[in-house]
């Protein structure tokens, strides 16, 4: 704490569990008062990944409970990154883990400006393409309402704060922020800006044109597993792969898209991932708590999860690049941490 007070520079503080993690949360919140003080672990309270056992010959598709609260918070990390300059981060090893690429998510933040001149419904259209649903009876996080020309958006990333937009025809009136829960005017503000429901967001045109990539690898991977006889391998991949496509081309992602990652992010074949550190400034300071737990951990995710996806690639479950879907290995979070 000391450090960061001295340096006045952005901070990372990883931790090897939870527990810890929200015990530094607290302490940093003291210490710094007036700083972003920002919360990024795994959000999920149950999960099983996607896995092929080939000796019981038993597929366990992806299984998940996913915390709402900590991806908001989540959330609110990156965006604080991104606009302020005294953010601590307090991190496990989830931060290694692969997030959307921080090009893509900033391209599809939406910016709104009192006088700004914009169509109603490509405004929804905007909010739809963040991922937001439209619920005029249940408002919640990452979700927008209409009440004739006023817009109330419930921002992902917001834990209790939503935004009220009213027009006058096709201009922005007036912007203000509100408590959703009673109504009450908080303030109201020039300028506001909306950003995505998920990390994994991804402008359509980018998804429509990586198609083509995916089908190509497909075609050869295909192509590979016919030449060795693996006849129901092939036809399995070829039928999960298409469904994923057919998905991407309708509604702009798919379930388990994070597998595309490579083509999504524009990546070559066995670069790492987009995480957590492509989104911290380079003048960023990272403490490792704890660092001969820490740091094995850091090494070991690689190889847990590398070993998982060769069986499901072996077995015709999943095209070769999904294992460009991965956490960081050691070496190259060393590069990326400043």
């Amino acid at each position: 704490a000391k450090v960061i007070e001295e340096t006045q520079r952005p901070a990372i503080v990883m931790a090897h569990n939870k527990t810890l993690a929200a015990q530094l949360y607290g302490e940093f919140r003291d210490f710094f008062p007036e700083n972003s003080v920002e919360y990024f672990v795994s959000y999920y309270d149950y999960y099983q990944p996607e896995a092929y056992v080939p000796t019981s010959d038993t597929y366990i598709a992806k299984d998940a409970s996913i915390n709402e609260h900590i991806e908001q918070m989540r959330l609110s990390a990156t965006k604080a990154l991104l606009e302020r300059k005294d953010t601590i981060v307090i991190a496990t090893v989830s931060s290694i883990y692969g997030l959307g690429a921080p090009e893509s998510y900033l391209k599809m933040v939406v910016h709104l400006d009192r006088g700004d001149i914009i169509n109603q419904r490509d405004l929804l259209r905007r909010f739809s393409s963040l991922q937001y649903t439209r619920n005029d009876l249940d408002f919640r996080r990452a979700t927008f309402r209409v009440r004739g020309d006023t817009i109330d958006v419930y921002p992902a990333d917001s834990d209790n704060e939503a935004l009220r937009i009213e027009l006058f025809g096709d201009e922005i009136e007036k912007l203000s922020w509100f408590d959703p829960l009673t109504g009450a005017i908080i303030n109201e503000v020039p300028r506001a800006t909306i950003f995505p429901k998920t990390h994994y967001v991804t402008p359509k045109e980018t998804v429509l044109n990586c198609i083509d990539s995916i089908k190509e690898e497909l075609k050869e991977r295909l192509e590979y597993l016919r030449s060795v006889n693996k006849l129901v391998e092939a036809q399995r991949l070829e039928e999960r792969t298409n469904y994923d496509i057919e998905m991407m081309r309708e509604l702009g992602y798919c379930q388990g898209v994070e597998n595309y990652s490579r083509y999504l992010s524009g990546r070559n074949p066995g670069e790492s991932p987009p995480c957590l550190f492509d989104y911290i400034p380079k003048n960023a300071i990272v403490f490792i708590d704890e660092s001969h737990v820490s740091v094995p951990q850091i090494g070991a995710m690689y190889k847990g999860d590398r070993s998982r996806k060769e069986t499901l690639v072996e077995y015709g479950f999943r095209l070769p690049s999904a294992m460009d879907n991965r956490p960081l290995k050691f070496d190259e979070w060393e590069l990326l941490a400043p």
